[in-house]
């Protein structure tokens, strides 16, 4: 059978090998990134190819801090952010009408309460259908495959990096924190912009108070400083001087009056975050956007979600309905006290202050159920995204009655909105210029903080502010 190639399709997309639009020198940019085609089900858009120009985009400069809620293993949207009812849907997942807004009220009652602030993307595409790289893909905004996938920095990183020139001597706290795992780490930036690794407790960080007493501790240092200072010159080279790093910040921290307040809460704040370590892990993300002392990017990771058999199974926690109590409780209360506590500006509050996202890797398969009783990988996806300027009570993208094929895509860009986008987006949010090229990568071939954005291939979903 003899077949038009520009007939062909992927997922309802022309394959962009085809594209009036490919060129051989954008041939060997998707080279460069390493794609390989074994990962995906859908390679790239013809819409991301055609038309690319040089832009300088107007950034939202909305919030002042991120939170960014990763839901690891990937959650079913159709369960959840974009429910689709039929004979496999269960009754007790309760689905209610929120005006337009058909809502999995028996998994998620109390967020329910906030859907005013809350945006939906529904027209969310992943990459990859396989865990580690679409994991890492989605917290860097690039494929971990590619020529600088390996030396590659989490968004929260390159959030970090871009407030050093701002920080001021209150700035004590480390600009990425990360709650309950990271996929992806500072990369070849500085390492004063690694993710700060908390495991939260009631009574905060026991490591900010030295066994050996305050004045022993003073002593030590000063010692350390005397015998080594070529360390904290630098002239020892980069893993020294990031030695260095790591031990001043450690001292700030030790040193700083009242710090361990918060990373502290009480009890009656536990529960009412669900007493759950996803929900301590959002009392202290709380706590960090509150306190204005250097931290603009906190992330939190509730894992569990890869349901490929028995997600509906009620007494399991691992199921869909333990991880949505356990999401419920915490999310709930973090818009809830976001919303109700002042900011650092006048007349905002912190949630006008902190942009929210919560996302997975990827989606879960639609309509029926597997014969495990689960939902397989699936590229489709949702997106959630609160505060920092978001208007909230609004749908991005639609899908059809089962949630295969989108109907409409809901911004300007009209196709699949990407990882890449999403970064964008966040970076426009906090005044970072997402098309930014750093000349000081390894390879020296030039860093981009969203590969191709510089050429208008991606893009801020401006359409959520």
């Amino acid at each position: 059978m003899t077949m038009n190639p520009r007939d062909c399709l992927c997922n309802g997309h022309s394959s962009p090998f085809w594209s009036e639009g490919f060129t051989r020198r954008r041939f060997l940019k998707i080279g460069a990134t390493g794609l390989v085609a074994s990962y995906f089900a859908d390679v790239l858009s013809p819409s991301l190819l055609e038309a690319a120009v040089a832009v300088t985009p107007a950034l939202q400069r909305t919030a002042r801090t991120c939170i960014f809620i990763f839901l690891q293993g990937g959650p079913s949207q159709v369960d959840l952010w974009d429910l689709k009812e039929g004979a496999w849907t269960p009754s007790d997942l309760a689905p209610t009408s929120y005006g337009d807004v058909r809502w999995p009220h028996g998994l998620l009652p109390k967020t329910a309460d906030h859907l005013g602030k809350l945006a939906i993307i529904r027209s969310g595409l992943a990459w990859a259908a396989v865990h580690p790289l679409a994991q890492k893909w989605a917290q860097m905004a690039r494929t971990p495959s590619g020529a600088s996938g390996s030396f590659s920095p989490h968004i929260g990183a390159v959030v970090s990096l871009e407030s050093q020139l701002s920080r001021t001597a209150s700035d004590v706290l480390p600009g990425f924190v990360a709650l309950n795992g990271t996929a992806v780490g500072v990369g070849y930036l500085p390492a004063q912009n690694t993710p700060f690794p908390v495991q939260p407790s009631p009574t905060g960080l026991s490591a900010l108070t030295h066994p050996d007493g305050a004045a022993r501790l003073d002593d030590r240092w000063k010692a350390i400083h005397g015998i080594d200072g070529d360390r904290i010159t630098g002239a020892r080279g980069r893993d020294a001087a990031d030695m260095a790093s790591f031990s001043e910040q450690a001292r700030l921290l030790i040193d700083a009056p009242n710090i361990n307040q918060v990373f502290s809460f009480t009890e009656d704040e536990r529960v009412r975050y669900g007493s759950t370590g996803f929900g301590d892990s959002l009392l202290v993300s709380r706590n960090l956007v509150a306190a204005n002392r250097g931290t603009r990017f906190v992330q939190v990771t509730l894992s569990g979600w890869d349901h490929h058999s028995d997600i509906y199974t009620t007494a399991d926690g691992g199921s869909i309905y333990g991880l949505s109590k356990t999401l419920d409780g915490g999310l709930s209360a973090l818009l809830a006290d976001l919303s109700t506590t002042p900011g650092v500006d006048s007349g905002k509050t912190l949630l006008d202050e902190t942009l929210v996202i919560l996302l997975g890797e990827f989606g879960r398969t639609v309509g029926a159920l597997t014969e495990s009783g689960g939902r397989d990988h699936y590229l489709r996806m949702s997106v959630v995204a609160a505060g920092g300027g978001v208007r909230g009570g609004r749908i991005i993208g639609s899908t059809n009655q089962i949630g295969d094929q989108v109907k409409e895509f809901g911004w300007s860009a009209n196709r699949d909105i990407r990882p890449e986008d999403l970064t964008s987006t966040i970076y426009s949010a906090l005044g970072i210029d997402y098309t930014t090229v750093r000349h000081d990568d390894p390879l020296g071939i030039g860093f981009e903080y969203v590969p191709f954005a510089k050429d208008g291939v991606y893009r801020s979903v401006d359409e959520l502010f």
